[in-house]
């Protein structure tokens, strides 16, 4: 199975007042959003599940990529990992499973998937971070395939 973390790319600040959720990309956001879901394109694979936090700046960086995607409550910021770990019913799918969301729920995740303390892993906005679980032999595994940033595409 393979899980792709993709936090939403730069938001404009929030302000005193604001609604968090309602947030925009700013115009660069746009621009990460754009080049990350070109690059995407070329290496998701058919049958790819796309999950989305329902936070403005999560669903702009998803229209990017242009394919289907469902809106999910448990992607919100503050969240439970476990909880968007079985909703993409990690390790035991098979395929693929796209998460659009937010720090530091995604850092929290690909940390605890990889052996790792939370504090040790931060996603950068508009990044994505491709982990695959695997078994060799009797041993299962979670590699890590590739961390990609908009701003070095």
């Amino acid at each position: 199975m393979d899980l792709i973390l993709w936090r939403h790319a730069e938001a404009e600040e929030a302000r005193d007042g604001d609604d968090d959720l309602q947030r925009p990309l700013t115009g660069r956001g746009e621009k990460q959003a754009t080049r990350m879901a070109a690059w995407l394109d070329r290496q998701l694979p058919e049958g790819l599940r796309v999950m989305v936090s329902p936070a403005l700046r999560t669903e702009q960086t998803a229209r990017a990529l242009g394919r289907k995607f469902k809106l999910r409550a448990e992607l919100l910021p503050g969240g439970p990992v476990q909880d968007v770990l079985e909703l993409a019913q990690w390790p035991r799918s098979r395929g693929a499973v796209l998460v659009v969301g937010h720090q530091p729920m995604l850092g929290e995740m690909a940390a605890l998937l990889l052996g790792m303390t939370a504090s040790q892993c931060a996603i950068r906005k508009g990044s994505v971070w491709w982990l695959r679980h695997r078994r060799r032999q009797d041993l299962e595994e979670t590699i890590l395939l590739s961390v990609q940033s908009p701003d070095f595409l």
